[in-house]
């Protein structure tokens, strides 16, 4: 798909990898709609907009199902249609399984994997009208290798990746890609507060020996946001650590 003046959808936007996602579609010349559950700032809208683009906030709750709805109404009635959504807002609760409460365990599904589902029904029905459109989910590599304190998370994350195939072979037929992108170890809020000796194990896991950058993750969604033949698949950004073959 042409990026310039397209409308971009990214949860989760104003900080990490959405914030990077944000200026990278916007550098390529795309309208966004930054996202988040709390306000989003006008401080926040002015450095999306300073790429020459159009930027509005939306603020709500992806796992609400209506929220959702209301979210993406607001955005087109605002911009027009969405022509590109990415799911990308999430969160971790980290603990053992043995010690994990049922509450711990649904709080991460409903946003990681209902969040998903609730933001990618709504904008699909749109683009089945147009007949064009790309969804880019986050998945991340531990829902494809599982990890110690993260039942929940590479639950919901592996659930992202069936879900991601599952909606790829519905909407082919009407010329809409959907696809996932899985990072590995990035450079962001949720790995700065591991301590140093864990950074240093985790890197040991890598083959390239380094924690990935979140222009790295963006690069790779704007590949798959403008290539019309790739879809149905997970992009690991990850170093090496997840080899398949």
């Amino acid at each position: 798909m042409e990026i310039k003046d397209k409308n971009v959808f990214i949860t989760g936007s104003t900080r990490g990898i959405g914030k990077a996602l944000a200026h990278a579609f916007a550098k390529a010349g795309a309208n966004i709609i930054l996202n988040g559950r709390s306000q989003i700032s006008d401080e926040q809208v002015a450095e999306i907009t300073a790429h020459g683009v159009k930027c509005i906030g939306v603020s709500g709750d992806i796992a609400d199902f209506d929220n959702a709805a209301s979210m993406l109404a607001e955005a087109e009635a605002n911009l027009g249609p969405v022509h590109i959504l990415i799911n990308n807002a999430g969160i971790t609760d980290d603990k053992l399984l043995i010690r994990m409460k049922a509450a711990d365990f649904e709080e991460v599904i409903k946003i990681n994997l209902t969040g998903t589902f609730n933001m990618t029904q709504h904008a699909l029905k749109k683009m089945m009208k147009l007949r064009e459109g790309v969804i880019i989910n986050l998945a991340s590599v531990s829902g494809l290798m599982g990890n110690l304190g993260q039942a929940n998370y590479a639950a919901s994350k592996a659930g992202v990746v069936g879900f991601t195939k599952s909606v790829a072979r519905e909407a082919a037929a009407r010329g809409i890609t959907v696809n996932a992108i899985a990072p590995g170890f990035i450079e962001t809020d949720m790995t700065e507060v591991l301590s140093d000796k864990v950074k240093e194990q985790t890197v040991e896991q890598i083959p390239l020996k380094r924690y990935g950058n979140v222009e790295e993750v963006a690069q790779t969604a704007l590949f798959l946001a403008q290539n019309q033949y790739i879809t149905g698949q997970v992009i690991n950004v990850d170093g090496g650590l997840v080899m398949n073959g």
